[in-house]
């Protein structure tokens, strides 16, 4: 809900705020004293184009900020979350989460429930977007701004003439959620089969021969086998064997000083060892205790710690291989290096590329068989997503009927005595592998409009003028809100709405537009007294003369009481006379629903 707009700057505004209703806001006054720039405001921090023109004359650049109020984060709904979005205007736990969602994904998030949308546009027409206070691409402003604004003026009423945009309504009028995710849901997983069967059956001479270098790559390293930390090992053993001279005269030396006997048997050289063991022997034989005891105890232990080295060391006599096994090593070693060399840098990644690449063969592997059992999920996916889209037709077709029945009661009310409108929906026709099947369903939704009795139906967009398209989507929006439930938080700006309607046909379009403030914010740009006399807010939009420079500026002032009165009164005969003035007091009375 758009709860303040502030305005600098702007063509003939130079400085505004307004703070609309929860309800209905109407915005009245003079034909050209500048009711348009409110829109134009609007429309800036929409993400609309933005000119140099519209900045005031004499100023540097216009602003525009709308402060919204939505949840405080995106989560905070009760909205069916396995539903997908559908890009028009729902209701607002649907609408302003999503709003919050494209916040937060640009790095925004909304403090205190509030969300400041803005707009810099320079003389030289350049512009700037912020939200939050953060600048962020035009585009993203008009991601927020749609899930929270709907203009319904005659440029914008355009945007429905889109094949695509009536379908977005339609579904949100219908309410058939469920269905649609249940069909998107369908449609990815045969979408995602299609994907996988064409890129097997496209796979050219380049993925062949993908698929035989992986082989081959295989095939080659299973025949060396490489087994992890193979490389290290061996390395060790070839510094091994390659000082094996230095590596036996120095054990030699290091077991003669320890124990003579491990190099000569028959040496009677006295070792290490045996003088630990005589000084052992020596210790013990004080039979004291105390500090002669402790020590014989660790050179028991040293003893014992020497005999282990002697053992460790005499095992390393033995141990060192011969030329053969030289040669054997550096051959494998070789081996190893060029496997590394290929698909390494490591032992561990060439064993990793392998167990990858296996997988990756298979997926090239485009055989009759494997190409057979995917046609048949495929098929299977698609009968899957044909019950889907049949479902979904269903739920449209019979919203269809609703929906056009109800709104062309509503023209009624809204003097287009015989306008009426056909939602046609009809099976797509297509021949392609999905045959009628696309992202969105099976269908062709058009909103056909017969303005007048014995006109043909003409698509909408193209057979309604200004006005009359105008008065159109307001009792879209009326059934469509009474059809899907509540759409609080919502915003609907009407402009041009009450082009071409007088009379009692007034009062009931601006009892319309109240019973639709209901259960949404609606703000309406008029010029009749009977539809303004329907707001709970009311804005009047006047040129005025400013006392210090004497240039003409356009004030934006909300009227209440004896003002509003006095504006209605205007509204209705031009002046305020005692006669109009009774008459305006008699409509803001009457106008309650």
């Amino acid at each position: 809900m758009l709860e303040e707009l502030s305005v600098r700057n702007l063509g003939p505004i130079h400085s505004a705020q307004i703070t609309p209703a929860a309800g209905l806001t109407a915005i009245t006054g003079e034909t050209g004293a500048g009711k348009s720039m409110l829109l134009s405001a609007i429309r800036l921090i929409s993400g609309g184009t933005a000119s140099g023109s519209r900045v005031s004359s004499g100023a540097g650049e216009a602003w525009s900020q709308g402060v919204f109020a939505v949840p405080d984060a995106a989560g905070d709904t009760d909205s069916d979350t396995t539903a997908p979005a559908v890009p028009t205007a729902p209701t607002a736990s649907n609408a302003a989460s999503k709003a919050v969602r494209y916040a937060e994904d640009a790095g925004i998030t909304p403090e205190d429930g509030e969300l400041f949308l803005s707009r810099v546009v320079s003389a030289s027409g350049r512009s700037r977007a912020v939200l939050g206070g953060k600048t962020v691409p035009r585009s993203v402003l008009a991601s927020v701004a749609g899930e929270l604004i709907t203009v319904h003026g005659q440029t914008d009423q355009l945007r429905i003439a889109s094949a695509a945009r009536q379908r977005e309504f339609l579904d949100m009028a219908a309410g058939d959620d469920k269905q649609l995710a249940a069909y998107q849901r369908a449609w990815e997983a045969l979408a995602a089969m299609d994907a996988r069967l064409t890129k097997l059956r496209s796979q050219e001479a380049a993925a062949c021969q993908q698929a035989d270098y992986l082989r081959e790559s295989i095939e080659r390293i299973n025949q060396i086998d490489p087994q992890p930390g193979e490389d290290k090992e061996l390395k060790d053993k070839r510094d091994r064997i390659e000082n094996a001279a230095a590596i036996t005269q120095g054990v030699s030396t290091a077991l003669a000083a320890l124990d003579a006997s491990q190099v000569n048997v028959d040496s009677d050289a006295v070792s290490a060892v045996d003088l630990v063991n005589r000084a052992v022997q020596a210790l013990q034989g004080i039979r004291v205790g105390g500090v002669f005891e402790e020590q014989a105890v660790r050179l028991q232990s040293i003893a014992a710690d020497l005999t282990d080295v002697v053992f460790a060391l005499a095992q390393e006599l033995d141990g060192e291989g011969d030329v053969e096994d030289l040669d054997r090593i550096n051959g494998r070693i070789h081996d190893l290096n060029e496997l590394m060399r290929r698909w390494g840098p490591e032992l561990s990644d060439v064993i990793a590329w392998r167990d990858k690449a296996a997988f990756d063969v298979e997926d090239l592997d485009a055989s009759p068989e494997k190409v057979a059992q995917l046609e048949s999920e495929r098929e299977r996916l698609y009968r899957e997503a044909l019950a889907a889209a049949e479902t979904l037709h269903d739920a449209r077709e019979q919203a269809a009927g609703q929906l056009g029945t109800h709104v062309s009661e509503e023209l009624e009310s809204l003097a287009m005595s015989g306008a009426s409108l056909r939602i046609r929906v009809t099976e797509h026709e297509g021949d392609g592998p999905t045959g009628p099947l696309g992202p969105h369903g099976g269908d062709d939704i058009e909103f056909l409009f017969t303005p007048f009795p014995g006109s043909p139906e003409l698509p909408m967009g193209k057979s309604a003028s200004g006005g009359e398209l105008s008065r159109l989507m307001l009792a879209l929006e009326l059934v469509a809100a009474e059809q899907r439930g509540n759409a609080g938080g919502m915003t609907f700006i009407f402009d041009e709405v009450d082009a071409g309607v007088g009379g009692k046909a007034a009062v009931e379009l601006g009892r319309r537009l109240a019973r639709l403030a209901e259960d949404a914010q609606v703000i309406v740009v008029t010029h009749l007294a009977q539809v303004a006399s329907w707001a709970d807010k009311q804005f009047v939009v006047a040129k005025a003369e400013n006392p210090d420079d004497g240039m003409v500026e356009t004030t934006v002032t909300e009227v209440t009481g004896e003002t509003r009165i006095g504006e209605i009164a205007r509204m209705l005969s031009g002046s305020a006379t005692e006669t109009s003035l009774d008459h305006a007091r008699e409509l803001l009375e009457e106008s309650t629903l």
